[in-house]
């Protein structure tokens, strides 16, 4: 399935609890839905088996999709000509935790710039700018 076509699925359940996330895709339409479920499935038991968490307690961290391999195939055209079909993959990547996790994933605040430092911009360029130049005069015709 196309990266783009599942990436669709993941931005329902990213950052929601995982017992809603498991709602959720249950009940998507998506034909991606499936095997993104079956996925945050597994991750949940291997989280309650391996770390001997509460599946309860876990939230969606990080869940992206990324291109895999595609499969090149032909499809007879007119004239006997033929074009390519791309059967793209995907490879889906998932981070599940409780809060203590979720805050090393979560992405840094943007700092917004200084605005002061945008007024003195403004005021030297103000500065600098050229004074307009006069118009020239015009040279009266000369008599015919």
């Amino acid at each position: 399935m196309s990266p783009r076509k599942v990436r669709l699925v993941l931005g329902l359940i990213r950052g929601q609890s995982v017992p809603a996330a498991v709602r959720q895709l249950e009940f998507a339409s998506q034909a991606a839905a499936r095997p993104v479920l079956k996925l945050l499935k597994s991750a949940m038991a291997n989280a309650e088996h391996n770390f001997q968490l509460d599946p309860s307690a876990l939230r969606v961290i990080k869940i992206t999709a990324d291109g895999g391999p595609v499969l090149s195939r032909w499809q007879q055209k007119a004239f006997g000509r033929a074009t390519p079909i791309r059967k793209r993959t995907s490879h889906i990547h998932l981070v599940i935790g409780d809060e203590s996790i979720a805050d090393a994933h979560r992405k840094p605040q943007r700092v917004s710039r200084d605005s002061g430092a945008k007024a003195k911009k403004t005021e030297k360029k103000a500065k600098t700018a050229k004074a307009p130049r006069a118009a020239k005069p015009r040279a009266a015709n000369a008599a015919k």
